[in-house]
């Protein structure tokens, strides 16, 4: 596929910004080493779209042709005769949805569809029936030597699912429902948990995700963990779209650099369909609001509107992988830095 053009972002912070990653991590993960590409806000890199992951009409498992938040993990030194060296998670959003896996020997890509997807589906007896499950996010969680991935179905909640191989897993439970949130709460969805050291709080791991209320005004909203597994939760949203001038945000993600700790995620169309960028700090105690991180293409493939980005680094080379195109219509894109 043709390359296109480097997509500009708006650099808001100067200076000698650092990225690396050495193993390839999911979205968010360790960002600290080697030079980045140029400054941009936080003095990380920018982005610059090289192809789509796979062709979404060629895939065995397509029923709703629309796909998102992608999530991608190493396997090397973790999985014994893995199918490549990362594994690249995704589902449809609407009804049925669906977990899926591809998996290639670079994170630039392509990626080849695992052939029998879905690897979880809306029924797990006698776990749940719901219609649908959606938003996969993996981790690698070095206490346990497992695959953890988290997934919401319905929107009210997200489930923790464990694997050794990444193709096969086992149900763990509910860790996220709207029934441990204010009142009013409606959603509670496209959670992201990363390995993070909250040492005031006990905690070593944090998750992020999206909340919805009776409003119907998306937030970002946040919770700590020793385990990645029993969760608690702020009562009040992290980032509110009212801070940024948004309607909505959504699909949110953390990344560390330069010593300080970031949320990425996106906003509605009608405010720009653009990824943002809000410093919180190690702690999580900061809104430093920095402004617009990546803004989408305007043509194909993200048609005004990117999305929940993966990082990682492969071979010195660090790329964004992203969900691109209108909402319901979304594909999985492959950015690289430049």
């Amino acid at each position: 596929m043709t390359n296109l053009p480097p997509v500009s972002r708006r650099a808001l912070l100067r200076g000698t910004a650092g990225l690396g990653i050495g193993a390839v991590v999911g979205a968010g993960g360790s960002l600290a080493g080697t030079p980045a590409a140029q400054a941009a806000p936080g003095g990380f890199p920018d982005y610059a779209f090289t192809r789509l992951a796979f062709d979404k009409a060629g895939l065995r498992y397509n029923p709703t042709g629309e796909l998102i938040f992608p999530s991608v993990r190493g396997t090397v030194g973790r999985i014994s005769n893995a199918l490549g060296r990362l594994y690249l998670y995704y589902a449809p959003h609407d009804a049925p949805g669906g977990l899926c896996l591809a998996y290639s020997n670079s994170l630039g890509g392509p990626y080849t569809e695992y052939p029998s997807n879905p690897i979880i589906g809306r029924t797990w007896s006698p776990h749940y029936s719901v219609s649908h499950v959606s938003s996969p996010h993996s981790l690698w969680n070095d206490d346990v030597n497992e695959l953890w991935l988290y997934f919401h179905g319905e929107n009210t909640t997200t489930r923790l699912a464990r694997s050794t191989d990444g193709i096969h897993f086992s149900y763990d439970k509910v860790v996220l429902s709207t029934s441990m949130l204010p009142a009013g709460t409606t959603e509670a969805s496209y959670a992201r948990v990363f390995r993070h050291d909250l040492p005031s709080r006990n905690a070593r791991y944090v998750m992020v995700f999206m909340i919805n209320t009776t409003a119907n005004r998306r937030s970002i909203g946040w919770g700590w963990s020793a385990d990645a597994r029993n969760w608690t939760f702020s009562q009040t949203p992290l980032i509110t779209p009212q801070e940024i001038g948004a309607r909505d945000l959504g699909a949110p993600a953390v990344a560390t650099r330069n010593g300080s700790t970031y949320v990425i995620y996106h906003t509605n169309i009608e405010a720009g369909g653009a990824m943002r960028i809000t410093e919180v700090g190690n702690d999580f105690s900061r809104r430093n609001h920095l402004g617009i991180f990546h803004a989408p293409l305007p043509g194909a493939p993200d048609n005004g509107r990117c999305a929940a980005p993966a990082f990682g680094s492969d071979n010195g080379v660090e790329y964004m992988i992203y969900e691109a195109g209108t909402r319901l219509a979304g594909s999985i894109a492959i950015a690289r830095a430049v």
